[in-house]
């Protein structure tokens, strides 16, 4: 199927086809999206919090036994239930996109598994927050923190006058 192309005749004209574009391509990606979310009410149990946990273990199962250890490492960070929504928690762009793409394939496990109704998944972002204390960049900040940890240190330090900056 080869597809045309309209060549503009002026400025109004190629302001309708763009418009025209912007058009199709917002019906294509509604019609992408509701087939993405496709509801089946299957014979079963509310899915809760307990029942969540006591199958996870199957469910992360599942993703190792096909070699998708990076599907087990987002499955591996906290998940939590509330009102019929599971919650993953992802870290970062490449986690987020992963997990999007392994979403009905959780859901599906999920329900197979546990024999529950509907339910959803919703990614929710967790940024790594770096603490101060890693950022030990100057002799002094390392043996200001090896002195916290261990007591005895600062005893060696007066005892043998020690100096960290020479």
């Amino acid at each position: 199927m080869q597809k045309t192309v309209a060549i503009p005749k002026n400025l109004g004209h190629t302001k309708q086809l763009a418009d025209q574009k912007a058009k199709d391509e917002l019906q294509n990606a509604e019609s992408k999206k509701s087939e993405e979310v496709v509801e089946v009410k299957v014979a079963g149990r509310d899915l809760t919090q307990e029942l969540l946990d006591d199958i996870f273990d199957q469910v992360k199962e599942h993703f190792q036994n096909l070699g998708k250890s990076m599907e087990v490492a987002i499955l591996g960070q906290s998940i939590k239930m509330k009102n019929g929504i599971v919650f993953l928690e992802v870290m970062g762009h490449v986690q987020e996109e992963l997990a999007l793409k392994m979403k009905p394939e959780l859901i599906r496990i999920v329900r197979e598994i546990g024999n529950v109704n509907h339910f959803s998944v919703e990614l929710e972002q967790k940024e790594e927050l770096e603490s101060e204390r890693n950022k030990l960049y100057t002799s002094s900040d390392k043996f200001k923190f090896l002195k916290e940890k261990h007591a005895a240190l600062g005893e060696f330090q007066r005892r043998f006058g020690l100096e960290t900056d020479y």
